[in-house]
This record gives C-alpha cells, structure tokens and sequence, in this order.
C-alpha cells in the first residue's frame, strides 16, 4: 500500500473510532477519496484540498451531516454529481481545479450554501438553477471565463459578496440589483462598457471594484450612493474637454408629447389619470420606462440627451480618494441644457 493512502487510511481509522465531526485530508496526494471515509456520518468538515482528486465515490451520500468541503486545488473537471444530495452543506470551496461545468442539478440541490468558492477554474457560464441557493452570502467565481451573469441571480436575496473578478463579462443583468444585502461587488478586469442603471438600489453597497473594464461613465445618481470604497482605476472615462457642438432642432413625437403629459399627470394622485392608469397595465409599463430631467425635474419617456457631470468622490460622496469621475445623466431638452447654473456637459463621441 502505498504511503499516502496508509497515512489516510489511518487518518480515517482514528476519526471513526473518536467519533469524529471533522477530517482533514488535505495535502495527502491522494487521486481517490477512501470510501471508508462515508462511515463517518457525524462529520460537520472535510478537507480534501491540495491534493490529485478528480471523481468523489458516491458512498459520500451518507455524510448527511457535512456542513463544510474543501476541494480547492484537485483536478476535478466538473462539480460532482453526489454533491447535490448533501442537503447541509453551508460552505463549499472548489477553487484552482478544471471545472468546466457546473450541472444544473447539483446547484439546485445545495439550498442551504452560505459560502461558494469557484475560483481559478474554467467556467464559462453558471445555470439558472442558481437561483435555489436563496442562503447564499458569499459567491466568489474570480478567474473563470464567464460570459454571462444569470438573470436568476437576483433571487439571492441574502448575497452580500460577489466577486466576479477576472472574467469576460461585457454587461452586468440589471436583476442584480435585486439582492439588496450586497456590501461588496468586485467586477475588475472584465469586459464592461456600462453598468446597469438602478445601482442606487444597492443602498447597502460599501465596496465597489470596476477596475480595468470599458467603463465611460457611472450610471445616473452614483454619487446618491454610501460607497466606503471604489476602484475604477484603468477604464476609458469621459474627458472634461470643450469641443464643438451643433444643437439640432427640436421636434417632440406626438408619443412624446402625450408620455410626458401623462407622466406629470400621474404625479399627482388626485388626478383623474394616475386612478385610471393601473386599469392599463401596457400603457403603464411603458411609462415605466420613462425618465426624469436632471436639470427640470420633469419627467420624459426618452432620453432626449445624454450629458455627464463630474463628481468628486471625497467632497461629493465623502470618500477618502481625491479621483473626479463622470456619472451619467439626462436633460429632456436643449432649452434645460441650455440653462445657466447646471454643471451637466454633453456627451460627444470621437
């Protein structure tokens, strides 16, 4: 028998014996986990990491108590299949293997994670079926080759930390801002060209990293928002630079027109209008679209013109950086444009 394996042997031989909640394998150059390792049915915590492993026996069905797994640094290409019949796990580490898929019907069996560590593997995309892991707290896929962020993501109504970094993300899903618990959101080194607008309902958000993306502009209100922390170091921010500018007439569709009369009139909830237009549900949800004039207030149903202002984060947003950067806005009309008083620029393209 080779030395590993006696060592391991041993390991498993006391722990069954002591009655043991706990077993650590990690760093035993083991490729197989002992079956023997099952009877240990009061095990809370295995550790597996740092060793040559690329299946799990499914004997381990019987650890129905496993709170805690650590197979970080293995070589398994795809979340085991037995891992979605251990109902207890809270926290699971699968960094720095092979992975490639993560199959729908092993995350959809882990409802009560708390913690899921997929980083360093090769994952392209993460199945919709992640929406079952309503627990979840900390989701960390840093290094991987995402794509895409599901749209179920924003059932995670307990997420507190995502970490995306390193990835080929182009957009984030504007569900994301359903998981109102988050307090740090790390999307470095991706693909990024906008975030989604709404970010301001993220009101618990203390950590934001979109460093080394494609990043123009912040979304409307960013500076609303109680950022302790940002990093945005290496995107391709709007400049402040006087350049030329024609102002085209301004002709309003008759769709417009109505879509802001409308719109102000169902500010008012005494009028005849904001009683009469739940009865409406299509028309309601395209008002819902609308928006509303940085510098009137008023409200619009497209964006008339895009403009930027610069906020400074430690005198606008009290933060301890001294970096100025351009956060997104919009003026119904070149007449509010052209107000004096306002600091909005008008966005142009090169």
């Amino acid at each position: 028998m080779a030395k590993p394996e006696l060592v391991v042997k041993k390991s498993v031989v006391r722990a069954l014996y002591g009655g043991a909640t706990s077993l650590n394998l990690s760093s035993q150059r083991i490729k197989d986990v002992p079956k023997c390792v099952s009877r240990l049915t009061k095990l809370s915590v295995l550790l597996l990491n740092n060793n040559s492993i690329s299946r799990l026996p499914v004997e381990l069905l019987s650890l129905r108590q496993l709170a805690e797994l650590n197979l970080g640094n293995n070589d398994l290409e795809e979340v085991p299949a037995v891992l979605g019949h251990l109902e207890s796990l809270k926290k699971l580490y699968l960094f720095s293997n092979q992975i490639t898929v993560v199959p729908p019907e092993v995350i959809g069996g882990l409802e009560n994670l708390v913690v899921l560590n997929l980083n360093h593997n090769l994952i392209q995309r993460l199945p919709p079926e992640i929406k079952s892991l309503t627990k979840l707290q900390h989701l960390s896929v840093l290094d991987n080759n995402l794509e895409e962020v599901p749209v179920e993501i924003g059932y995670l109504a307990s997420l507190s930390e995502i970490n995306l970094t390193s990835n080929k993300l182009s957009q984030l899903p504007q569900q994301l801002y359903q998981c109102k618990e988050l307090t740090k959101l790390y999307a470095a080194r991706n693909k990024l060209a906008s975030l989604p607008e709404g970010i301001q309902a993220l009101e618990k958000l203390q950590v934001l990293d979109v460093a080394g993306n494609n990043l123009t502009m912040f979304p409307i209100k960013f500076h609303l928002m109680s950022l302790k922390e940002l990093y945005c170091e290496g995107n391709r921010f709007a400049q402040c630079e006087p350049m030329l500018s024609v102002q085209d007439a301004e002709v309003l569709s008759l769709k417009e027109l109505v879509a802001r009369f409308v719109l102000q009139e169902d500010r008012n909830r005494f009028s005849l209008i904001h009683r009469m237009l739940p009865r409406y549900p299509s028309l309601a949800a395209l008002l819902a679209c609308g928006s509303c004039c940085a510098v009137c207030l008023g409200p619009f149903l497209t964006t008339w013109l895009e403009c930027v202002h610069f906020v400074r984060l430690k005198k606008d947003m009290k933060m301890k950086t001294l970096l100025t950067v351009p956060v997104r806005a919009l003026v119904c009309s070149y007449k509010c444009f052209n107000r004096e008083g306002h600091s909005f620029y008008g966005v142009a393209t090169r």
